[in-house]
């Protein structure tokens, strides 16, 4: 203890900050036992790129992945002695060419890339999570069913974010069945921007979210407790209580994530994502180590659990 399986660097990630070097050495610093490194999958299309890439190339993405590649290599094995680092990456769906892409760079990375960090950031091509006008622009082109005339502007709101919540777990699930990724990224993303949303309040989501959940605990994923929602303004970690409760009745596994973007957040708002699982109920915490078996994607690690009280470790103390 601690872990930490989502990070990402401003060496290979324009929206984070400082080398990847720096991150592991602030990791290090902090007493971690694991640390994941995990950058973002290249994306195939200019309109994907986003505003502080308007520097760089499209085909210059897969050049920086695998820098982002080797580099974490070298880490991993000149740091070995003081902390086990694994070698991830997170995923992208934007559209069909991202499928495409990631099954390619995983066949031709066979044996280098440890796990996947399985999340969605888009919904119909458009990015939900860089800020509220791109999230709106997303529900705003969501055509609605045709309405009774006497339905009102808010039914018609409600209605097309029901189907943008619908939208985004279909596409998780695509992600889940294609790719079987180790650790589920920031399940409920999808409400970044309205964290009181619950998704009992649309029963055909909540189903789709049951099934999302049930599928991935079938075939052995982790569900990251994710601390970076509190530094976007919740009040908890991503997931919030009504789907981490979900997840505990299924008999989901969680692991912890810090999701940090540069060394200063390396392990930023660990505390009360503590103090959080607590509350819920999340009595035992997961991690993942590599192993000579194949998961279900094919990939060389499994999820063991964290010995002992894991709230009580000494790194908690004077956090």
């Amino acid at each position: 203890m601690p872990y930490s399986h989502h990070s990402h660097s401003g060496q290979f990630c324009k929206h984070a900050t400082g080398l990847l070097e720096d991150v592991v050495k602030e990791a290090i610093n902090q007493g971690f036992e694991v640390y994941g490194l995990t950058e973002h999958v290249p994306r195939y299309r200019a309109i994907d790129l986003y505003a502080e890439e308007k520097d760089i190339s499209v085909e210059s993405l897969m050049t920086q992945f695998e820098a982002f590649l080797n580099e974490a290599t070298r880490l991993r094995d000149g740091y070995a002695s003081a902390l086990r680092l694994l070698i991830g990456l997170e995923t992208e769906y934007i559209s069909a060419l991202d499928l495409e892409g990631l099954s390619k760079i995983l066949k031709a990375h066979k044996g280098r890339i440890d796990y996947i960090v399985g999340s969605v950031h888009h919904v119909n091509e458009i990015p939900i999570d860089v800020n509220f006008d791109t999230y709106q622009r997303c529900l705003d082109n969501i055509i609605p069913p045709i309405h009774p005339a006497d339905s009102t502007e808010a039914d018609q709101g409600r209605e097309r974010l029901g189907i943008f919540l619908e939208t985004y777990l279909d596409a998780q699930f695509d992600l889940l069945s294609k790719f079987h990724p180790e650790i589920i990224g920031h399940i409920d993303l999808c409400r970044l921007y309205t964290p009181d949303l619950r998704f009992g309040d649309f029963p055909r989501a909540w189903d789709k979210l049951e099934r999302n959940i049930k599928f991935a605990i079938a075939y052995g994923a982790l569900f990251e407790a994710n601390a970076a929602a509190l530094r976007k303004g919740w009040r908890t970690a991503y997931p919030g209580e009504d789907v981490a409760e979900l997840i505990l009745l299924h008999g989901g596994r969680f692991a912890l994530s810090d999701d940090s973007h540069g060394p200063h957040a390396v392990a930023l708002n660990y505390l009360p994502t503590r103090d959080y699982l607590l509350r819920i109920g999340v009595r035992e915490l997961w991690t993942l180590e590599r192993t000579s078996d194949p998961n279900a994607g094919g990939r060389h690690t499994a999820p063991v659990r964290v010995n002992g009280n894991w709230w009580d470790h000494a790194f908690w103390v004077g956090k």
